[in-house]
């Protein structure tokens, strides 16, 4: 059997970023194909709260294998305590470098983590060292508008979704199975 090479055990630092609709689905997608792999997989929410999504009542159909986090508060645009959302952001962000060190996961998705850098709840340059502090093997899924140009920069695949257009528009509230 082939040995494989260094290039193929290091571990992928993929970015989806832009203003478009897609980025979680995106990660999720990537989620199921690890899953159908046998890999252990970990979703950290970082923004979203805790409102009957569909993504968090499939994860419980990989009950041990899938790990999902919803830490934070809520859209933060919509925040009556902003300092309760800066702490609670430096909580899952410090729960995050944890879980990458536990190494139990081959995927790890950080959604929505390049708010913490766009809001200033984390600095671009600790966030940059924790992801590069992870197993060397481990891949590690970031989503979110505005990645920084140093996220950019570290990561091995950035897509950006761009919106051309949208149902909100035109007044079409979010779905069940499309939005959440």
């Amino acid at each position: 059997m082939k040995e494989k090479s260094a290039a193929e055990n290091r571990g992928l630092l993929l970015v989806f970023t832009g203003n478009g609709k897609g980025k979680t689905t995106a990660a999720l997608g990537q989620a199921f194909r690890a899953l159908g792999h046998g890999m252990r997989v970990a979703v950290i929410q970082f923004i979203k709260g805790s409102w009957k999504c569909g993504e968090l009542e499939a994860a419980k159909r990989f009950s041990g294998q899938l790990d999902f986090h919803v830490m934070g508060r809520g859209f933060t645009w919509k925040s009556d305590d902003l300092n309760k959302d800066i702490a609670k952001a430096r909580e899952a962000w410090q729960f995050t470098c944890d879980l990458l060190q536990q190494n139990r996961h081959q995927l790890v998705i950080l959604d929505e983590l390049t708010y913490l850098i766009t809001y200033k709840m984390i600095g671009e340059e600790e966030l940059l060292t924790g992801l590069a502090r992870r197993p060397k093997e481990m891949h590690v899924v970031v989503t979110g508008r505005n990645a920084s140009p140093g996220l950019i920069d570290a990561a091995d695949l950035v897509t950006e979704m761009r919106e051309i257009k949208h149902p909100y528009a035109w007044g079409i509230k979010a779905g069940k199975g499309i939005e959440f």
